[in-house]
């Protein structure tokens, strides 16, 4: 079983030196992807490349979260991209930030996160805003889950997400500003395979509205 963007995962017992040099790769392709990205001066360019190679991430690489009976389907999994949802979101303090904030499992539980703060932005006409959340575990990292109107009825039901430093998916900032870009929103691994167990988007990050954009629900 592999870790692939975005997942908390113990390796099994089974875990060879292959299968961790395999994982090696995966996240130095990960992080180089990003890097890519957050280079590149045309989002939408950005975006293509980034779907590309993680398409072809999940068709091909040993770590791939995908079964391997699904991975020479998988393609074509995203909305068309849409500028309207990109936006800069100004990360700001919130009442409690800095405490214990756990975020529900998709195998039940919770992971161990603290809530670092909220990114105030606005999207479709409304000023919204979005928790972040800091990774208790070793290396920490920040990881911001979001649910919508869609989650279960086009794109996964746990939510997807669209930052999770810990694991490369960094789209940048200047200060207090972040990159949100829903665009590049992806699946969790336990969207693929139930035998993940991922952190799902917390009930203060589903916004009131669609999000017809990023990744679908596994078909």
């Amino acid at each position: 079983m592999s870790i692939a963007l975005g997942d908390i995962n113990v390796a099994p017992d089974d875990f060879t030196v292959a299968d961790a040099l395999d994982l090696l790769d995966w996240k130095r392709r990960i992080f180089a992807l990003y890097e890519a990205v957050r280079a590149t001066d045309d989002p939408e360019a950005a975006w293509i490349l980034w779907r590309d190679t993680r398409e072809h991430l999940y068709r091909t690489h040993p770590q791939s979260p995908l079964p391997a009976r699904r991975r020479a389907s998988y393609g074509d999994a995203f909305f068309p991209y849409d500028p309207a949802y990109r936006v800069v979101g100004e990360l700001v303090g919130a009442r409690g930030d800095g405490l214990p904030s756990p975020i529900p499992a998709s195998t039940g539980g919770t992971f161990a996160f603290g809530l670092l703060g909220v990114a105030q932005f606005e999207l479709q006409g409304r000023e919204l805003e979005l928790e972040l959340h800091w990774n208790e575990a070793y290396g920490g990292g920040i990881l911001l889950a979001v649910g919508d109107r869609t989650s279960g009825a086009g794109t996964y039901g746990g939510g997807r997400y669209v930052l999770d430093t810990v694991k490369g998916a960094d789209l940048g900032n200047d200060g207090a500003a972040i990159v949100i870009d829903f665009n590049f929103a992806y699946n969790p691994s336990c969207a693929f395979d139930p035998r993940w167990s991922c952190p799902l988007a917390p009930s203060a990050n589903r916004l009131p509205l669609r999000l017809e954009v990023g990744e679908r629900a596994p078909s």
